[in-house]
């Protein structure tokens, strides 16, 4: 999908850049056989796993599964959106993206007026701070130097009901988007009033660096609330976003880990300490979306909270969440401080390096997760022993089937005296597959298929290996009745090929960029098929014969059942007995 932008445009620029040239120009890359390699961007690594395949115009990386298409790498590697992306390629290989009024249009970029009244805003509570001595002397008090207010861009909100208001919102229209950014309140009679007054103010930046919202806090001890966020807008989400992660990125380059605290203060304390790779999650329970966000930015996470019940709590959510997320190459943590400390005062008492000290003693989760669980039951006792199984038996059917799966059954084995084969087979029925692929069938045609694929996902591979296969399949539109599962994408795919021919395999997959099918089409455009180039040709056709043969069996079987019923015509009776009785060849 490409919003309004027409497809046939994108089609055109998939076919003119090359991805190994775009990415090449950002990573040095090196030939390795028919592909190159580097050092992954998108995660720390020692031996290159970034492969970049010049066939299928594809990139992937085998230790943090970054994959995608020339575009897809620009949104990730440049933090840009869709149109940005599709605009840094047309230039580069001199096309124009279309204009015009018409359904075709590209359109602007999306709340504008929301980013430019935010970013006015930023300003001027940069400009109130200069002016207002108490809350600069309040930022002196807690150890921020003038430099580190200015790299995240802290102001201030004056007590004043009407600075946002007065200095912004001159016309109805800047009003009306001063109250969609959350920066003003209408009042029940009529008129607005500013929704942050005496308070710092933290601006909160989305990955290109846009002020989406504010965090503002309190000066005094017995202000209410201590912190205050902006409300739910076009532009904030408060469950998806996170303090300091685009000064993160803009500090280090290449992101190692990332710290997650709770509060501005804290991230702002750690970064003028030196720790510039702290996050916050705005005074939210860390949440789904923040895990996978973190782990696209960091292969390592590390969770710091309270060491009270609720620090206790508030990881365990985090825990939870961030375990079914781990994989090759990802790591996650926790720690907790002394009581009664928080990152920012602790960091300030006790430095940089003893701050570093602790993080390097934090706890594995899956140590905390265990642990977590011991104390929920007595495996003294076999009754103890099994409701740990019971207990741990959600999160493992979570995980996906690898290495950590495997040693946190082997764990769980070692705990509760059980064999972990056994152990393995009364949770295999729970365990999320690894690939998207089910079994071959058990029964097929005369030709027999050379990949763990279902046939109609080979060939859907196949296919973005090598789309000039297309043609062989003859005319995709006879398998229309077939209710076999996947042949509606298999036809589109075949008749878009046929009617493009000069379509690249990421091509292929920004089609359907944005759609349902997007994961499919990318996990088996990742397929290493252990089939030789020079064996594609007869595999397709295998899947062709195979795709027939299924057409002809349901055929047989709803002449078989309409003989049975009602009987059959003259026409349908000559038909019938020309099939003789087919084995079966249906998938199991």
């Amino acid at each position: 999908m490409a919003g309004r932008i027409p497809q046939q445009f994108i089609d055109e620029l998939i076919s003119r850049v090359d991805i190994v040239e775009v990415i090449d120009a950002r990573v040095p890359l090196r030939k390795t056989g028919r592909d190159y390699t580097a050092r992954c961007p998108f995660h720390e690594e020692k031996s290159p796993s970034f492969t970049v395949s010049p066939t299928k115009q594809f990139y992937h990386c085998f230790g943090c599964q970054a994959h995608g298409t020339a575009i897809s790498f620009l949104m990730e590697y440049e933090h840009l959106d869709f149109i940005e992306a599709v605009h840094e390629l047309a230039n580069k290989v001199g096309l124009e993206v279309p204009k015009s009024s018409g359904p075709d249009a590209v359109p602007a970029p999306p709340n504008t007026e929301l980013y430019d009244i935010l970013e006015q805003a930023t300003r001027l509570y940069r400009e109130q701070l200069r002016e207002h001595p108490v809350a600069v002397d309040y930022l002196k008090q807690r150890g921020l130097t003038g430099a580190v207010a200015a790299e995240f861009a802290i102001g201030y909100a004056p007590p004043g009901w009407d600075t946002a208001l007065q200095n912004l919102g001159k016309t109805g229209r800047s009003q009306q988007s001063l109250l969609e950014a959350g920066l003003l309140i209408k009042k029940d009679q009529g008129g607005y009033y500013d929704r942050f007054r005496n308070r710092i103010m933290f601006p909160i930046r989305d990955r290109r660096g846009r002020v989406i919202g504010f965090g503002g806090r309190v000066l005094d001890k017995d202000g209410t609330p201590k912190y205050l966020n902006s409300p739910e807008t076009p532009v904030f989400h408060k469950g998806n976003e996170l303090y300091g992660l685009y000064e993160a990125q803009q500090a280090l380059r290449r992101l190692e880990r990332l710290l997650v605290v709770e509060g501005y203060m804290d991230v702002v304390a750690l970064a003028q300490n030196g720790i510039h790779y702290a996050v916050a999650t705005l005074g939210t329970a860390t949440t789904p979306e923040h895990v996978e966000r973190l782990f696209r930015a960091a292969p390592e996470l590390i969770f710091c909270f309270d060491g009270d019940r609720a620090g206790r709590e508030a990881a365990w959510r985090a825990v939870e969440h961030a375990l079914p997320n781990l994989r090759d190459g990802r790591q996650a943590r926790v720690i907790f401080l002394p009581e009664g400390d928080d990152p920012d005062s602790l960091v300030r008492r006790e430095g940089r390096e003893q701050f570093e000290q602790r993080i390097a003693q934090s706890v594995p989760i899956s140590t905390f997760y265990y642990e977590g669980l011991l104390k929920q039951t007595d495996i003294s006792s076999m009754e103890g022993r099994a409701r740990l199984v019971e207990l741990a038996r959600p999160m493992l059917s979570k995980l996906n089937a690898g290495v950590l799966r495997h040693m946190m059954i082997t764990k769980l084995a070692e705990l509760t005296h059980l064999d972990v084969n056994a152990l393995s087979r009364m949770l295999a029925g729970n365990a999320r597959p690894v690939t998207t692929t089910t079994n071959p069938p058990s029964s097929r045609p005369p030709h027999t298929f050379r990949s763990g694929l279902t046939p109609l996902r080979l060939g859907i591979s196949l296919l973005l290996h090598a789309p000039k296969l297309a043609p062989r399949a003859g005319n995709p539109q006879r398998w229309s009745g077939l209710t076999t599962r996947g042949i509606n994408l298999w036809i589109s795919i075949l008749e878009l090929l046929q009617a493009t021919p000069h379509l690249t395999g990421s091509a292929i997959l920004e089609h359907w960029r944005g759609t349902k099918q997007e994961q499919l089409l990318t996990d088996l455009a990742m397929e290493e098929l252990a089939i030789p180039a020079d064996g594609y040709d007869a595999e397709f056709l295998g899947i062709v014969r195979w795709l027939d043969g299924q057409l002809r069996e349901q055929r047989w079987a709803y002449l078989h059942d309409k003989c049975q019923r009602e009987g059959l015509s003259g026409e349908e009776k000559r038909e019938f007995l020309t099939f003789g009785e087919p084995s079966s060849n249906a998938p199991h």
